[in-house]
Formats: C-alpha cells, structure tokens, sequence
C-alpha cells in the first residue's frame, strides 16, 4: 500500500466517520487524512451522525459514511438502514470490531459496501479509494 495516495482519485473522495470512541475516530481521521483523503466531519452516535449528514447536505458530500456499529443510542446498522431510506446511493461502510456473520448479512440486505474490522484501520485508505473508484466506474 502506498503511504500517499493518488490525488486525482482523493480530491473527490470526503468521509463522515461516525464512532463512539473518540480515540478511534481520531485514529480513522489520521489514517485518512494521511494519505490525502478529506474527513468532511465526525459523529460520536447516530443522531449526531444523521444531523451531520444533512448539515453536509446536499450529496455527494460525503463520499463515504465510515460508521461503527455498538453505539449508544441508534447502532451502525439502524442509522445506514435511515440514511439509505433516503440516499440509497450514499456509500457506506460499517467499520467495527464485532463483525459476525449475522451483522455482515444484515449490512448486505441493507445495501452496506462493506464492512471492515476495526483491526484493519490502516488499511482504510486503500479500502475507501477502491469502493469509490467501483461506484464511479
């Protein structure tokens, strides 16, 4: 993986990363914004995260919904289930460290893109940059 990534597919490309944990969404935003990708904003729950969303308002910002499941309040699941009710198209990416097999099939009916381990962090920008450069091809 590169450290930086090519400008001309991050230029576009902007996440919401919506976690509990602060420290996490300290280390998404870091992972992301070093390797050149915009972090539009961040949520500590889903209600601040659905807030976030309109106040990004209109699409396509952002590109990407990063968004942890165990969440106090709404989890990941309940809040992509409301965010693809009304942008069916938005990209999102349940990023969390309990994935099962029920939560993965769950994200899938869904429309989720992907849900990614909390262990592979580091790896974000190259799995975001993929997900975008798909949609868009």
């Amino acid at each position: 993986m590169n450290d930086t990534l090519d400008p001309t597919e991050t230029l576009e490309t902007t996440i919401l990363v919506v976690d509990d944990d602060a420290d996490m969404r300290f280390l998404a935003r870091s992972v992301l914004e070093g390797s050149g990708i915009e972090v539009a904003g961040e949520a500590a729950d889903g209600a601040e995260a659905l807030a976030k969303l309109e106040e990004l308002a209109p699409p396509p910002i952002p590109t990407v919904v990063l968004l942890d499941n165990q969440m106090p309040g709404l989890t990941g699941l309940e809040v992509a289930e409301q965010i693809l009710r009304e942008r069916p198209e938005q990209l999102i990416v349940l990023f969390s460290a309990y994935l099962d097999a029920e939560i993965i099939a769950k994200a899938e009916r869904l429309g989720i893109a992907s849900c990614v381990s909390k262990n592979d962090a580091m790896d974000l920008p190259e799995i975001l940059t993929d997900l975008v450069r798909e949609k868009r091809s």
